[in-house]
């Protein structure tokens, strides 16, 4: 049996591209020459309270799971994320009707379904990949997994390099006795920052390749920052592992069981590549649109999703869901379905969020935007909401604000990014950008629900036996850890 979630993403396209219909009723206004426009609501009209569903379904992912026990989201995440999601959706439908409409469906067309898609065709790709062999949890060992991972991590995405690696980390450390320090690591640099460099890399990253930004840009803006920072960490983690190690006695235990490594499922890479490749089409290809209820959506993008699922489909018929090879490898679709779940509402609830900031000056925010000069507030103001916000919405958030702050619209972004316009405030917004794009992705590994990986890697640690820390426990070993991290970057990058 395929996917029930692939069964979901692949009707939710086919039903958007069979109701492209008039929305003269949803949101429409007339034009001089008679013809129909669309457009949202103005984020000038709402009011700061209409984020509070937003809020409301951020914390409860937070604290619930504290309340009642740490499988809450797993068994009740869809649950909730649907109740926070209808607070917010019935009485905006009510009062702004077509426009809220048109609002919903802009960012589920857009935003959601490529951003849902995306993160189900690595991870199902990954998870036909296993890593076999005997491997023993020495120092040398763990950093070169960790190394590995944040050097592939933006090339076959955070949420892949996640699932192909964490497995086999955490069965050739079976003997030790600490290792939560890994899965903390690990999550720093595989889940996280290592997917600095292009868009397959992090979600936040993908979010902006939607929005204009050229795939190649984050490789070469955010190199400096992601080498800086790597180095430190896996040098750190490498003392700190070395220390845990000698304190367990410094010896690796011989079972006389020496089976070489090896790679099976390799032929998973073909379909790896054939995401990769429908990715860089998506940016490439001549942006013939289609409307889709009115939104205005991309053949280009259209094609990028129908091709991410046929490779995650190709990957199931080829390795089975109920193949030795995915049942050795523990795979199942509960970390993915949990994540679909949950954002749903996120970005459901995002969408007031976004407009005040996007209206500037203009909405409720102003007094925030006002602050925001300088692009290291941005970096800092942007992490620590992507610590407890998710980076990806988050990143969505500041990516508007900057745009607004700046009197700029997305139909810009493409030609200051490739220097085609160089302006001063052109040049304002490269800055502002990088600064964005650094907090939303580092800052996301703060805490559990930084990044969507996150969440995928506790849960299959905790599968595997390994007690991992609380939420605020997961915090501790961030603030004290990556903060100060933090600090230097914004130091010896952002003040200049």
């Amino acid at each position: 049996m395929k996917s029930k979630l692939a069964c979901c993403i692949i009707l939710c396209v086919i039903l958007a591209l069979t109701l492209s219909v008039s929305m003269d009723s949803f949101g429409a206004d007339e034009t001089q020459n008679g013809e129909a426009t669309h457009h949202g609501v103005d984020g000038a009209k709402l009011p700061i309270w209409s984020i509070i569903p937003f809020v409301g379904i951020l914390l409860s992912i937070a604290i619930l799971p504290l309340v009642f026990d740490s499988h809450f989201l797993v068994h009740h995440g869809g649950k909730m994320s649907l109740v926070w999601a209808l607070v917010f959706a019935i009485p905006y439908l009510a009062v702004f009707k077509g426009e809220a409409f048109y609002d919903i469906l802009h960012i589920y067309l857009l935003d959601y379904i490529p951003f849902i898609i995306l993160l189900w065709g690595l991870f199902t790709v990954a998870g036909g990949i296993l890593v076999r062999g005997t491997l023993r949890g020495t120092p040398v060992v763990n950093t070169l997994l960790l190394l590995f991972g944040t050097v592939i991590a933006s090339w076959v995405g955070t949420t892949g390099a996640s699932m192909l690696l964490i497995r086999p980390l955490i069965r050739a450390n079976e003997y030790r006795k600490n290792k939560v320090h890994l899965i903390v690591f690990f999550i720093f640099l595989v889940s996280n920052i290592g997917g600095s460099l292009t868009p397959i890399g992090d979600p936040p990253l993908f979010l902006g390749f939607l929005r204009g930004v050229p795939f190649f840009w984050t490789t070469t803006a955010l190199l400096p920052h992601m080498l800086f920072i790597s180095v430190i960490l896996i040098a750190l983690f490498f003392i700190i592992d070395t220390f845990f190690f000698k304190r367990e006695g410094g010896t690796v235990p011989d079972d006389g069981v020496k089976e070489p490594l090896r790679v099976d499922g390799l032929f998973n890479l073909v379909f790896l590549l054939g995401i990769i490749g429908a990715v860089l089409m998506s940016g490439s290809v001549e942006q013939l649109k289609v409307s889709i209820l009115g939104i205005e959506v991309a053949w280009g993008s259209i094609s990028r999703d129908l091709i991410i699922i046929v490779m995650g489909l190709l990957s199931l018929q080829f390795t089975p869901f109920s193949g030795e090879l995915r049942q050795t490898n523990e795979f199942s679709w509960e970390p993915i379905e949990e994540v679909a779940k949950v954002f749903a509402g996120i970005f459901m609830t995002i969408i007031p969020a976004l407009a005040i900031l996007k209206a500037g000056e203009k909405g409720a925010l102003a007094g925030l935007i006002g602050a925001m000069q300088e692009p290291f507030h941005y970096f800092w103001t942007t992490g620590i909401l992507s610590s407890f916000l998710d980076n990806a919405p988050t990143y969505l958030t500041f990516f508007n604000t900057a745009l607004g702050k700046l009197h700029l619209t997305e139909a810009d972004v493409p030609m200051i990014l490739t220097g085609q316009l160089t302006e001063q405030h052109h040049l304002d917004f490269i800055k502002l950008l990088i600064s964005i794009s650094v907090g939303a992705v580092f800052m996301g590994a703060c805490t559990y629900i930084g990044n969507a990986p996150n969440f995928m890697v506790k849960a299959i640690a905790e599968q595997s036996g390994i007690r991992m820390p609380s939420f605020f426990g997961y915090m501790l070993w961030s603030v004290v850890i990556l903060f100060p991290l933090f600090v230097i970057v914004t130091f010896v990058f952002l003040l200049k």
